[in-house]
C-alpha cells in the first residue's frame, strides 16, 4: 500500500516538473525546428454520403510505415466524443526534409482484403489524414465505367506548405492506380515535397471554407427576409396591443369615478375577468420549474459558444467546438438552479431537492440516454463513434462532480434570494370556471400555431446549419447566427405577446404551459423539417447513420424548443404583470378603503 502511494506521488511529482521544463516545438505549438518530426496521423474511414459512419483508418487492410515511435500523442474530450480516432501512419516524415518516392509497405492481398477493398470502393469510401491539425482528405481506390474492375490508389503524393517554422498548407494527390486481383503483393508508396509558402499561419484554413456556399445571396436574403419579419411583427403588435390596452385602460380607468350600481354593472370583461387565476401555480410546478431552469441555461450556453466561436476560430481545433459547449454548460449550472429553484419556491413547491435533481440532469440524461442508444450500434458495427468506456465515466464525473454542485449552489440562491411570491394579485381560493370559446382560441390550436412564424424566421439559416454538419462544409459564418438568434427571440416574443393575449382575453388563465408548449412547436417544425433533409438533400443511408441522424435530430431539436419556450415564458410573465398590476393595486385599494369605511362605521355605531 505504502509503495503504490509513493509511486502516484512521484508521477505526480514528475508529471508536474515535466510540465514546467522547456520542451521541443511540435504540432502542440505549432512551430518546427529543420528536420525535426512531423506527424502524419491516419484518422477514419468510411463511406462519403455518411459522414458519421466511420470506422478506423486501418479497419481496412492498410500497411503502416516502419517507423513505430513517436514522441507524442494526444487526444482531447471532444475528439473522443466525435470519433476521432488518431493512429500513426508510420511514414518518417521530417519537416524541411524532401523524401521522393519510397516503397514504405507492401500489401499481401489475399481474397478477404480484396473483398474488404472492392467492398469500401463501391461504397465511395475515403479516407482523412492529418498534419499539425490539418485535415487532409483521400479516396481510396476508383472502378472502372462497367463497375466490374477495381483499383487501388497506391502512392500518397504529399506536398506542403510551409512560411518560416510553421506548417500552413497541406496537399495530398493520390497516383499509382492498382487493378485488386488475388495472391498479390501490393506496394505502398509515398513522397513528400515541401514548399514556401505566403500564406499566413492565422490564414491557413482559410482555403477548407467555402465563401461561395455561405455568403450566398440566398443566405443573404434570408437575414433579410427575417428582419422584415421582425419589423412587421412588432409593428403589428405595437399598433394592435398599444390600441386595445389604451382602450382598455381609459375605459377602466373611470371606475373611479362610478358609484357602486355604475361598477357592479360595469363592462368587465377580457383578461380583467381572470386577474385572480392569473397567478394560479402551473399544474405539475416541479418540472415546469425544471424546464423554465433548463432553458435559462440552453440559452446561456448558445450566446456564450457563439460569441466565443466568433473570437476564437474553434474550427481550426479538433473537437474544440463540443469541448466548449461542454465545459460552458458545466459552467452555467448555476444559472438553471437559480432560476428553476426560485421559479418553483414562488409557486409553492416543497420538494426542492427533487427539483434540483431533475433540473440539474434532465438535459444530459436525454443527451447521453441518446447516445447510450446510439453506441450499441456504433459496437455492433464497430465504427469510430462508439463512446470508449473512459470518456462515458470521464462525463459522468462532469456530471455528478460538476454539475450536480453548481446547480445546488444556484438552487439555494435562487431560493433564498427570489424565492418568494412577489405577484401583484392575490389568488382566489376557488378557480374560475373557463367558459366555451371558438376552436382557434384553445390551447391545443395556439400550441400548433405558435411555432410557424419563429420557424419561419430560421429555417434557411437551419438549411446551412444541418449542410455543416451533416455534410462536409465547416460553419464559420457565426455572426449570422447570432443575428438568426436575435431574430428568433424577436419573433418568439411578438407571437407570445399576442398568443398569451387572445388566450387571456377568452377568460382563459392556463397560460403557462400554453405560452410555454406554444414554442415547443417550433422544435417540432424543425424535426419535420429534417426529415425533409435527409431524404430530398442528401443520399445518407444505412442503420446506423439513419439512427445517427434522427436521434440526435431529436436532441438538438428539444434543445431549441426548450430555449424558445424560456424566451415566450419570460416574456409571457411580464405581460401578465403589466395587464394586471394596475387592476389588482386599484382593488386593493378599493378593499382598503371599504375596510376603513366600515371600521369607521362600526366605530361611529360602538359610540
Amino acid at each position: 500500500m505504502g509503495s503504490s502511494r509513493w509511486k502516484l506521488a512521484m508521477t505526480a511529482f514528475l508529471a508536474v516538473v515535466g510540465s514546467l521544463l522547456p520542451v521541443d516545438a511540435d504540432e502542440h505549438e505549432h512551430t518546427y525546428t529543420d528536420k525535426e518530426e512531423v506527424v502524419l496521423w491516419m484518422n477514419t474511414v468510411g463511406p462519403y454520403h455518411n459522414r458519421q459512419e466511420t470506422y478506423k483508418y486501418f479497419s481496412l487492410p492498410f500497411c503502416a510505415g516502419s517507423k513505430k515511435t513517436i514522441s507524442h500523442y494526444h487526444e482531447t474530450l471532444g475528439e473522443a466524443l466525435q470519433g476521432v480516432e488518431l493512429e500513426f501512419s508510420g511514414l518518417d516524415i521530417k519537416f524541411k526534409e524532401e523524401v521522393m518516392q519510397n516503397t514504405y509497405c507492401e500489401i499481401d492481398l489475399d481474397k478477404p482484403k480484396q473483398d474488404a477493398f472492392v467492398y469500401a470502393i463501391k461504397n465511395h469510401y475515403w479516407y482523412q489524414m492529418y498534419i499539425d491539425d490539418l485535415p487532409i482528405w483521400g479516396i481510396v481506390g476508383e472502378a472502372d465505367e462497367n463497375g466490374e474492375e477495381h483499383y487501388l490508389w497506391t502512392y500518397k503524393k504529399l506536398e506542403i506548405g510551409y512560411n518560416g517554422n510553421r506548417i500552413v498548407d497541406v496537399n495530398l494527390t493520390s497516383e499509382g492506380k492498382v487493378k485488386l486481383m488475388s495472391n498479390t503483393r501490393i506496394a505502398m508508396s509515398y513522397s513528400v515535397k515541401w514548399k514556401k509558402s505566403d500564406v499566413k499561419f492565422e490564414d491557413r484554413f482559410d482555403k477548407y471554407l467555402d465563401p461561395s456556399f455561405f455568403q450566398h445571396r440566398i443566405h443573404w436574403f434570408s437575414i433579410f427576409n427575417s428582419f422584415m419579419m421582425v419589423i412587421f411583427l412588432v409593428g403589428l403588435v405595437s399598433m394592435i396591443l398599444m390600441r386595445t390596452l389604451r382602450k382598455d385602460y381609459a375605459r377602466y380607468s373611470k371606475e373611479e369615478e362610478m358609484d357602486d350600481m355604475d361598477r357592479d354593472l360595469g363592462d368587465e370583461y377580457g383578461w380583467k375577468q381572470v386577474h385572480g387565476d392569473v397567478f394560479r401555480p402551473s399544474s405539475h410546478p416541479l418540472i415546469f420549474s425544471s424546464l423554465i431552469g433548463s432553458g435559462c441555461q440552453i440559452f446561456s450556453v448558445s450566446f456564450i459558444v457563439i460569441i466565443v466561436a466568433m473570437v476564437e476560430d474553434l474550427y481550426t481545433e479538433r473537437g474544440s467546438m463540443l469541448s466548449t459547449a461542454i465545459f460552458v454548460y458545466a459552467a452555467t449550472s448555476p444559472v438553471n438552479g437559480y432560476f428553476g429553484g426560485s421559479l418553483y419556491a414562488k409557486q409553492g413547491g416543497r420538494r426542492w431537492i427533487k427539483q434540483m435533481f431533475i433540473g440539474a440532469f434532465m438535459i444530459p440524461a436525454m443527451v447521453c440516454g441518446t447516445a447510450f442508444f446510439i453506441n450499441f450500434i456504433a459496437i455492433y458495427y464497430h465504427a469510430s463513434r462508439a463512446i470508449p468506456f473512459g470518456t462515458m465515466v470521464a462525463v459522468c464525473c462532469i456530471c455528478f462532480f460538476v454539475i450536480l454542485p453548481l446547480n445546488l449552489v444556484g438552487t439555494i440562491l435562487g431560493r433564498n434570494l427570489s424565492g418568494q411570491p412577489n405577484f401583484p394579485c392575490r389568488v382566489n381560493a376557488v378557480p374560475r370556471p373557463i367558459p366555451e370559446k371558438k376552436w382557434f382560441m384553445e390551447p391545443a390550436v395556439i400550441v400548433c400555431l405558435g411555432g410557424i412564424l419563429p420557424f419561419g424566421s430560421i429555417f434557411i439559416e437551419m438549411y446551412f446549419i444541418f449542410t455543416s454538419f451533416w455534410a462536409y462544409k465547416i460553419y464559420y459564418v457565426y455572426g449570422f447566427m447570432m443575428l438568426v438568434l436575435v431574430i428568433l427571440c424577436i419573433v418568439t416574443v411578438c407571437v407570445t405577446i399576442v398568443c398569451t393575449y387572445f388566450l387571456l382575453n377568452a377568460e382563459d388563465y392556463r397560460w403557462q404551459w400554453t405560452s410555454f408548449l406554444s414554442a415547443a412547436s417550433t422544435a417540432v417544425y424543425v424535426y419535420m423539417y429534417s426529415f425533409y433533409y435527409y431524404f430530398f438533400k442528401t443520399k445518407m443511408y444505412g442503420l446506423f447513420q439513419t439512427s445517427f441522424y434522427f436521434g440526435y435530430m431529436a436532441v438538438f431539436s428539444t434543445a431549441l424548443g426548450i430555449m424558445c419556450e424560456l424566451t415566450r415564458f419570460i416574456r409571457s410573465v411580464s405581460r401578465r404583470r403589466r395587464l394586471h398590476g394596475n387592476k389588482c393595486l386599484r382593488e386593493e385599494d378599493l378593499h382598503k378603503r371599504e375596510d376603513r369605511l366600515s371600521s369607521v362605521a362600526a366605530t361611529r355605531g360602538f359610540d
